[in-house]
């Protein structure tokens, strides 16, 4: 009769469930300011939104459709990674997620206020430099964590 390893199958389960948030490509140099480029454009429309409403509009979906077409080749590229949000992940993983959430929220507010004191195109720079700062540093955040999962399910 062979003798089951239940901690040892458990474990290989886990790794199995831990696999697609831990195994991705390396985030590329230009993401974290591209996307901060993004968000300052999409704020930088804003300019027209009074004044030229075709302008306006036509910037407003051609952002969107870049973003549509970014999100799916980030999904291309990671494979089965799931996105923040999306999935159960490990629990150090999980706890950099809460932190991503809670971070857009306080740099949506910031932008805010600094575009309710300062006007748009502080806003805008202000969005540039909080999102590409806030991605780089949840980018090490995720990829110290991912470290810790792996060395947990060795």
């Amino acid at each position: 009769m062979e003798s089951i390893d239940v901690a040892a199958q458990l474990q290989a389960v886990e790794r199995g469930e831990a696999a697609p948030y831990i195994s991705y490509p390396p985030t590329p140099r230009w993401y974290a300011p591209v996307i901060g480029a993004w968000a300052a454009a999409f704020i930088g429309v804003f300019t027209w939104w009074r004044e030229n409403t075709a302008l306006f509009t036509s910037f407003l979906v051609l952002l969107i459709v870049l973003e549509g077409v970014f999100l799916r080749w980030m999904q291309q590229r990671h494979g089965a990674l799931p996105m923040p949000g999306r999935g159960r992940p490990p629990a150090e993983i999980a706890v950099v997620w809460r932190g991503y959430f809670a971070g857009v929220l306080v740099v949506a507010a910031l932008v805010g206020l600094v575009w309710w004191l300062a006007g748009l195109g502080f806003a805008a720079a202000a969005a540039f430099v909080l999102v590409t700062a806030g991605l780089a540093f949840y980018e090490a955040k995720y990829a110290v964590a991912a470290e810790r999962v792996k060395a947990r399910l060795r």
